[in-house]
């Protein structure tokens, strides 16, 4: 593969994820945003994590996840309570409720997804299918 057709895939692959992404998360159910749902299913993932701990893995700042725990403290999704080790730390922790909504959200954008991978033709799904190792690959070398 030539640099310039290199390039052009990893464009064309970043705005087609992208978008894909984007589409997918409007077809979700209404509530937290993005940011929220993202921390909310890292927390879901994880169990409990101190806010520094949380909006490093988020890759946002302290303060930001600060205002995004508070906000889902506050609807119910998600308690707060001091660290025993270091009291001037928070640990954060997702609700029952806020992992049926997590829970909820993926099933939603799943089903979403389902039906347009029912749409294409069988070789694009083929494709797919025997892209996702890659893919997946390029995942795992974000979490070295």
């Amino acid at each position: 593969m030539t640099s310039t057709s290199v390039q052009d895939v990893s464009g064309r692959l970043y705005l087609a994820v992208g978008r894909l992404s984007r589409s997918l998360r409007q077809a979700g159910v209404p509530g937290p945003g993005h940011g929220a749902i993202s921390a909310l299913a890292t927390l879901v993932i994880s169990g409990q994590l101190r806010l520094g701990d949380l909006a490093a893995k988020e890759g946002v700042a302290a303060a930001t996840m600060s205002r995004i725990i508070a906000s889902l403290v506050e609807a119910g999704y998600v308690s707060r309570e001091s660290d025993p080790v270091d009291r001037r730390a928070w640990l954060a922790k997702a609700t029952e409720e806020g992992e049926r909504l997590v829970s909820g959200v993926r099933s939603t954008r799943v089903q979403e997804l389902n039906r347009r991978l029912d749409r294409l033709t069988p070789e694009h799904r083929e494709a797919l299918t025997a892209a996702l190792p890659a893919l997946e690959a390029l995942i795992a070398d974000e979490d070295r």
